[in-house]
């Protein structure tokens, strides 16, 4: 089950830099989850600020 970011996200970048996976991206308006690359390890969930990443 891959994690995603839903639109409370304040598009920091917070998330992506901690992706093992390289699998968080910015998207049209705001940060997205790759979900084939996505790992499920949560390091992305951990440290978003807006709690906006959730399990699918």
């Amino acid at each position: 089950m891959a994690f995603v970011i839903t639109d409370e996200c304040l598009s920091c970048g917070s998330c992506a830099s901690q992706c093992p996976a390289e699998a968080i991206e910015m998207g049209e308006l705001h940060y997205e989850i790759d979900k084939e690359k996505c790992l499920d390890c949560g390091s992305c969930a951990s440290q978003c600020p807006a709690e906006a990443i959730v399990s699918e």
